[in-house]
């Protein structure tokens, strides 16, 4: 199995930069559709959709990602403020600070097929559309918010196996705990703040410096709450992994769930800069 999951993470980080700084931007437009395709694939499992339906609405996914981005321009390296897109990431930002707290907290079921579709909507194709526009702003933008979230996931992994005692929710996910929490939050701080002093952003008062560290750990805090919705959703569907399309890592969803959460959020604050 570990042997799997190393040649899988390889494959797949090589095959990320491969389409990130080689494909042109329709080319990585559609690339992010079919990701984003499969992944609702993998929803519709989770939702319990039947094969049927499940195809179906991964291919009407992909196609109003493909068309979406179409229309905010997103096909064309020159559209680096797609303001059409804020709706879109509104929605996302909305559905991940007032609602899923209180889906986590009191650990509703999923609803019916039609209520399914729209939150699979919701929780999809905006990250897929960020995804399209960050890149296009620049594939190393792209690289570090999506590395910011692995960094989260890799400091919480360490840090909870070292000194976790206090679960952080142990009716949704068992092996996560807040002292997990508090490291990934502490490294994606220290993460940040190299960034900044990498591409020059020093930050000379000290109430810049509080500001981004808050926003770094409400960025931690954001990620968490994607990993803990799908854990929460695969427990009540009863399945251990989103799907099998990766060996040794389970499917698409599984990899990209905190990024969920995360890049719509990404995409608004670039846009909000981009005024």
């Amino acid at each position: 199995m570990l042997k799997a999951r190393v040649i899988t993470a390889l494959l797949l980080l090589g095959g990320l930069l491969a389409a990130v700084f080689l494909l042109p931007a329709v080319g990585w437009l559609a690339f992010v559709s079919v990701i984003c395709a499969a992944a609702a694939a993998e929803w519709g499992g989770i939702a319990g959709f039947s094969v049927t339906r499940r195809r179906i609405y991964a291919l009407l996914l992909g196609l109003l990602c493909m068309a979406g981005g179409l229309v905010a321009g997103l096909h064309r390296n020159d559209a680096v403020a797609p303001f059409s897109l804020v709706p879109v990431y509104a929605v996302s930002a909305l559905f991940w600070l007032l609602c899923v707290p209180f889906w986590l907290r009191a650990r509703w079921a999923m609803p019916g097929a039609g209520a399914a579709s729209i939150v699979g909507l919701v929780l999809l194709l905006p990250p897929s559309l960020a995804m399209a526009h960050l890149r296009l702003l620049s594939p190393w933008l792209l690289l570090g918010v999506m590395a910011a979230v692995w960094v989260a996931d890799i400091a919480a992994y360490f840090t909870g196996r070292a000194f976790g005692r206090r679960k952080l929710a142990p009716s949704i996910s068992p092996g996560k705990s807040w002292e997990g929490a508090y490291g990934a939050a502490v490294g994606v701080v220290i993460y940040g703040f190299i960034c900044f002093s990498y591409v020059g952003h020093a930050m000379a008062d000290v109430g810049s410096v509080v500001f981004a560290a808050a926003a770094l750990v409400a960025f931690t805090a954001v990620s968490i709450m994607g990993d803990l919705f799908e854990s929460m959703l695969k427990r009540q569907a009863g399945v251990k992994d989103s799907g099998t399309l990766l060996p040794g890592h389970g499917g698409i969803l599984d990899r990209i769930d905190s990024l969920t959460s995360t890049l719509p959020l990404a995409g608004l604050l670039a846009l909000w800069f981009a005024r």
